[in-house]
């Protein structure tokens, strides 16, 4: 259907529109996808609805100072309102990697952000790069409690693939031995402040449940794979010009490319997954340029399917046939369901009178990490909520902002910008959430958007378990600080339902049992072997960790398994 394209790369499509593989997404999995199967030997197309972001050339505000933005990189009134959601997350030096939300509207059937960025890298652009595995007390969770589904897999299943993830990414962080948080293969870690420091210490004394680490991150502490040092500016999401942090941009795309397997394509929507009812496979996808609206099929023998866990399911709801009328793969009616995300906005801060004589050098781009202490064993079992959540926080001088309002004027005011405000200590908890059917992704087949594809509704809300889970995070920050000895010690709950932790999962779950799962163990979909998913929607529950890890790992591990099937002419 039409002519051959030319693909990013100056790799022309061939005539046939004939790959071994198709990527659907270029973010933090689908990266890892397109680089994979090329290094495997597939020839892979990747797509993307987005533009085409080249590294370095297109982090046009990387270098900026805020006085250089028009409104000093505050959010002007205008783009609250043409973004009321994605205004949430972006800030000026960085907006450029967002949607537009009058463009791409979807419908809040409850309240519920829904956070993105389509271009070439996606959200690996803009992520917080907090990197955690899970423990085998988040994969066992669902089984031993009677929720959801099980996993059909065990940590000992994807834990070589974290390792050989993280080899390649570029973690810094410091073992510490917790069964609930596994080791990883680590860079040097970042340093703590001295009052985070003090507090670490602190913790150790008064709590034996619970320690502080630095922040696992992927931004280097030394050069890697050819890329970095991270530089400690703190300006990751406008892009790393120095390649100081993991993105598809810096690291997977360009080894994928180094392959010569890779054709990618960007201004290339997916609209659906083309299913041959004799073979009982996917035989490839049919796409419309963004800007021409022209379609094109574009065929191959495995299809990865990577574009984030709501879009994932909207492509999968839209792929509709003789065989899948609810939707391709979706024989269990379980896609679109059981959304979850991480829940945020709720913690505890302090001030410290103390360390008035220190102060730290560079803005470095992580904090400290509080893993799990709840739910762990039995004398850390909770009467009123099971899973738990895990604090993010930092101990710094509070800068020149905190001065405004003091009541001083002229030589004295200037005077009281210049010095440095009393040390402060914060802490957020990122708690999980249960797999509810309920919360879910669906199509509005009458409303359209400007691609006349049907608009997404996402239903959403916390329930009981959560609501319990923020109590107790609030009250043990408040407790914590106290205890080590903070002063003007408060708690906070931000109780606005939304989901700006951008952990969205779930949509495809996997499971044991193709009756209540949509994918197998391999991320395989139960109803069509030649489809992948190793995105967010695989998701069978959130744990209380940032999931990006997971994800990379499992792609790693699910390429590996797919071409393994396809050489042996399983697919």
């Amino acid at each position: 259907m039409g002519d051959p394209k030319q693909g990013i790369h100056g790799l022309a499509i061939n005539p046939k529109h004939e790959f071994d593989a198709i990527v659907v997404g270029s973010g933090i999995s689908g990266g890892w996808a397109a680089k994979e199967l090329c290094e495997k030997g597939l020839k892979t197309l990747v797509l993307e609805r987005g533009r085409n972001v080249e590294h370095i050339k297109d982090y046009t505000t990387a270098f900026m100072h805020p006085w250089q933005f028009p409104h000093h990189l505050n959010t002007s009134v205008k783009d609250i309102e043409e973004n009321p959601v994605q205004s949430q997350s972006f800030d000026e030096g960085n907006k450029q990697f967002y949607v537009n939300d009058r463009e791409h509207p979807y419908i809040q059937e409850t309240p519920y952000a829904w956070v993105r960025g389509y271009q070439v890298g996606g959200r690996s652009l803009t992520w917080g790069r907090q990197c955690y595995r899970l423990s085998d007390l988040d994969f066992e969770a669902n089984m031993k409690e009677g929720i959801s589904v099980d996993w059909p897999i065990r940590y000992r299943d994807v834990a070589p693939w974290y390792t050989y993830v993280e080899k390649f990414v570029g973690i810094s962080g410091k073992p510490e031995g917790l069964p609930q948080l596994p080791d990883g293969a680590f860079l040097p870690p970042m340093e703590m402040t001295c009052l985070e420091d003090f507090f670490t210490k602190k913790i150790r004394e008064q709590f034996n449940d619970r320690i502080i680490t630095i922040g696992r991150v992927a931004n280097l502490t030394q050069a890697w794979n050819g890329r970095g040092p991270c530089q400690y500016r703190n300006l990751c999401s406008r892009g790393c010009p120095f390649s100081g942090y993991f993105s598809s941009n810096a690291a997977t795309l360009p080894a994928a490319n180094a392959t010569g397997n890779m054709t990618l394509l960007p201004d290339s929507i997916v609209m659906e997954v083309i299913y041959d009812e004799q073979k009982q496979k996917a035989t490839g996808v049919r796409v419309m340029d963004v800007h021409t609206k022209t379609v094109t099929e574009y065929f191959a023998k495995i299809i990865f399917l990577n574009a984030s866990t709501i879009a994932t399911a909207a492509i999968l709801l839209n792929s509709v046939s003789r065989s899948f009328p609810n939707g391709l793969g979706n024989s269990s009616g379980q896609v679109g369901h059981n959304l979850m995300d991480h829940f945020l906005g709720v913690g505890g801060q302090g001030i410290y009178e103390g360390f008035n004589d220190e102060y730290y050098y560079g803005r470095r781009p992580t904090g400290i990490y509080i893993p799990r202490f709840r739910n762990i064993n039995d004398a850390t079992r909770q009467k009123d909520y099971v899973r738990g959540y895990g604090y993010q926080g930092n101990g710094n001088r509070m800068d020149w902002a905190s001065q405004i309002g003091v009541g001083s004027f002229g030589k004295d005011f200037k005077k009281d910008l210049l010095t440095p405000a009393p040390w402060s200590m914060w802490l957020g908890a990122w708690g999980e959430m249960l797999p509810y059917f309920e919360n879910r992704v669906a199509l509005d087949k009458d409303k359209k958007d400007k691609w006349g594809l049907p608009l997404v509704k996402v239903k959403f809300e916390m329930k009981e378990n959560e609501l319990a889970m923020r109590k107790d995070a609030r009250e043990s920050a408040v407790e914590m600080l106290t205890k080590t000895g903070f002063k003007d010690v408060s708690g906070f709950d931000y109780k606005a339902p939304r989901s700006t932790a951008v952990h969205e999962m779930g949509t495809a779950r996997m499971g044991r049992d193709p009756k209540t799962s949509v994918l197998n163990g391999y991320n395989q979909m139960h109803d069509v072997k030649n489809v992948f998913i190793t995105d967010g929607a695989c998701m069978t529950s959130s744990g209380s960790q940032n999931p990006s890890l997971t994800y990379m790992a499992l792609t790693a591990r699910a390429c590996d398994y797919a071409v393994a099937e396809l050489k042996k002419g399983n697919l």
